[in-house]
């Protein structure tokens, strides 16, 4: 059986204003199948996010391949999701409209993507915070947040980039007690 997501030697430069290369990841190669979990660490600036970024399509990469399903790679896509260090909200939505954005770019009926908004707002425990704006919430609920998004859109992957820094521990223990994904 073919995996799920495969990373073919792949290298990521970029290059600095003055011209310089910075290699960021180098010859990386990792297959993972279907319902795994798996885990990046390592010390900042080893290449954790360049590659998440990568599989994202939000880059592309200097060399080497990635394949989702045996597909290439070549952009973003709603297969996958990215819950990113730094919320990645649009600030002019509400936090219900934030969580309905990628349903309704998917196509979903307005009725649908409101009830999977609101599922998902409830099991963040976000309740009663609907019609807020990011700037309205704090570091943690704007996380809850971000992370809440990235499953509403039903994607195939989700890639975490240190998803929980911003989530207090009391609410983290009291999450994971309410549900087996820890949201």
């Amino acid at each position: 059986m073919a995996p799920k997501l495969e990373i073919l030697d792949v290298t990521k430069d970029y290059v600095g204003n003055t011209g310089d290369t910075v290699r960021a990841l180098e010859s990386v190669s990792v297959s993972v199948n279907a319902g795994e979990f798996v885990s990046l660490l390592g010390p900042s600036g080893c290449g954790k996010s360049a590659l998440l970024s990568l599989i994202a399509g939000f880059e592309k990469a200097s060399s080497g391949v990635i394949r989702l399903d045996g597909q290439i790679v070549e952009g973003p896509g709603p297969e996958r999701g990215l819950v990113f260090q730094d919320y990645a909200l649009f600030p002019w939505k509400t936090l219900i409209e934030n969580e309905m954005y990628g349903p309704l770019k998917r196509g979903w009926p307005k009725s649908r993507c409101k009830e999977v908004a609101l599922r998902y707002i409830n099991l963040v425990g976000l309740s009663g915070f609907e019609h807020h704006y990011p700037h309205q919430l704090s570091g943690g609920m704007r996380q809850r947040c971000a992370l809440a998004r990235s499953v509403a859109n039903d994607p195939q992957v989700i890639l975490m980039d240190e998803p929980l820094a911003a989530i207090d521990a009391l609410t983290t223990k009291h999450s994971a007690g309410r549900n087996p994904a820890g949201l």
